[in-house]
């Protein structure tokens, strides 16, 4: 063979090496991270807002570095389009396909409930943010989900703090599916004093209100003292149109939990209406949600909502993970880093509970104001309710 084969041969294999090599070369100095959220589809504001508050968060807790360690974040976004099975095999797609170490979100607690198996099946981690059925960290659990949004108990709790008082008479309105059932029934399961007297279910797609409230006007209005509609609902519909059936000529209110800022423009009606929220950006005084708010007027020229608190929460617990870790991406190493770990939030500190991975966290009880200089009605503090007040039942069953 002639010496100049052997000098091409050679070159050619030191090529295919260094192509070979690369990406694994790359891969050490990366820290993937899957984001699968609802870009579109019904909860599509909320998932632009989780992404929102997940980029600031990153760039917040690295102090602006977008690294750990010497390892560069790369966040792979995916559409989740609100639909379970799209979720499902996205999330397979990112931890087998793009090398994620971890994943982010989802939206929905019906996609969530999908990707929760395949988590298990590919033995990484997902960080449930925003999600909020109980069943995520309950009866389908495993020990690769982790949540830093709030749980259904975790709303139902701290709602009940408003309304749980004798001769109260209360009826229910949600979606009929995981988000609105598990509300209910965590909502029922926290209520001591007062009574559930009626459960209405409608589809997540409802936007005529007209019989549903009906049949919940039916079951309250000749019942004794005080009687409560409360609303648990997300994305698309304005449930709040009952109101339109002159519900005060029966002497009955309507109450409900926080929500994005355009949906609360319907609270505005409803001064004095009691509830609890997971966020409201005056609410927490702590340097990060300063920082929060502050980056957020900055950018958009609007204070952050409901779910950007969330993405930033969930950005915070990974950074505090990897920087324990020392960039260390492995799952195991990561579980047992997180369990029991607490991380700051805009919010103030969370807490991942070991036996079910869910953040213990403050919720917020407040009265609506209706203040003109703001186009939604405004949640004024009551009492912030600590996590430590509030007995979140472990619901796994493993």
């Amino acid at each position: 063979m002639h010496r100049r084969h052997i000098v091409a041969i050679a070159a050619l294999a030191t090529l295919a090496a260094s192509t070979l090599s690369a990406p694994a070369w790359a891969q050490s100095n990366e820290i993937r991270i899957a984001h699968i959220y609802s870009k579109t589809g019904p909860l599509e504001a909320y998932g632009k807002q989780t992404q929102t508050g997940f980029m600031m968060g990153l760039d917040y807790a690295t102090g602006g570095t977008m690294a750990v360690n010497g390892k560069k974040l790369v966040v792979i976004e995916k559409d989740d389009q609100g639909k379970p099975d799209l979720g499902k095999s996205l999330l397979a797609a990112a931890y087998a396909d793009d090398k994620a170490a971890l994943a982010v979100g989802p939206t929905s607690s019906g996609v969530a409930l999908a990707m929760l198996p395949v988590a298990e099946e590919y033995k990484k981690i997902l960080l449930v943010e925003p999600a909020v059925a109980d069943s995520i960290t309950g009866d389908k659990w495993n020990k690769y989900i982790f949540r830093t949004g709030r749980n259904s108990s975790q709303d139902a709790i701290s709602n009940a703090v408003a309304l749980d008082k004798p001769d109260v008479s209360i009826a229910t309105l949600a979606q009929d599916y995981a988000f609105g059932r598990d509300g209910v029934k965590a909502f029922k399961d926290s209520v001591k004093k007062a009574k559930v007297v009626h459960e209405e279910y409608l589809p997540q797609n409802t936007t005529d209100f007209t019989a549903g409230a009906q049949r919940l006007i039916d079951k309250l209005k000749d019942l004794p003292g005080r009687k409560v509609i409360w609303i648990v609902w997300a994305g698309a519909g304005n449930p709040f149109k009952i109101a339109d059936l002159d519900l005060k000529r029966y002497g009955i209110e309507i109450a409900t939990g926080g929500n994005i800022l355009p949906a609360m423009a319907s609270y505005k009606q409803f001064p004095g209406m009691e509830g609890a929220t997971y966020y409201y950006f005056g609410i927490p005084k702590n340097p990060v949600n300063e920082a929060l708010v502050a980056a957020h007027y900055k950018q958009f020229k609007t204070p952050p909502d409901f779910f950007t608190a969330g993405g930033f929460s969930a950005a915070m617990a990974v950074v505090t993970a990897l920087k324990k870790t020392g960039g260390d991406t492995g799952t195991n190493k990561l579980i047992s880093t997180m369990e029991g770990m607490s991380f700051d939030t805009p919010k103030g500190p969370m807490t991942f509970r070991k036996e079910d991975h869910q953040a213990l966290q403050s919720m917020y009880h407040f009265k609506i104001k209706a203040d003109p200089a703001f186009a939604w009605g405004v949640p004024e503090l009551v009492h912030e309710i600590k996590a430590s007040e509030m007995d979140i039942p472990v619901k796994n069953k493993r």
